[in-house]
């Protein structure tokens, strides 16, 4: 696996789940609303990697 071959997870989140805004995508994540493998998530910034799980709004997505 590459270093460099991450999105960050509120970029992830914007293009996704078609959350409008980065600024919408932060609160989203801030409240406790994501869960990163299992685990709520609050940092914006969070690196995902391929094979990581993301939770949010009932939905999962496995990030390739």
């Amino acid at each position: 696996m590459e270093e460099d071959n991450f999105i960050e997870l509120c970029n992830l989140l914007k293009i996704k789940w078609l959350i409008p805004t980065g600024g919408r995508a932060k609160l989203i994540i801030r409240s406790g609303a994501v869960k990163v493998n299992g685990i709520v998530e609050t940092r914006n910034k969070k690196k995902i990697r391929p094979g990581d799980a993301v939770e949010y709004d009932g939905k999962t997505l496995i990030f390739s």
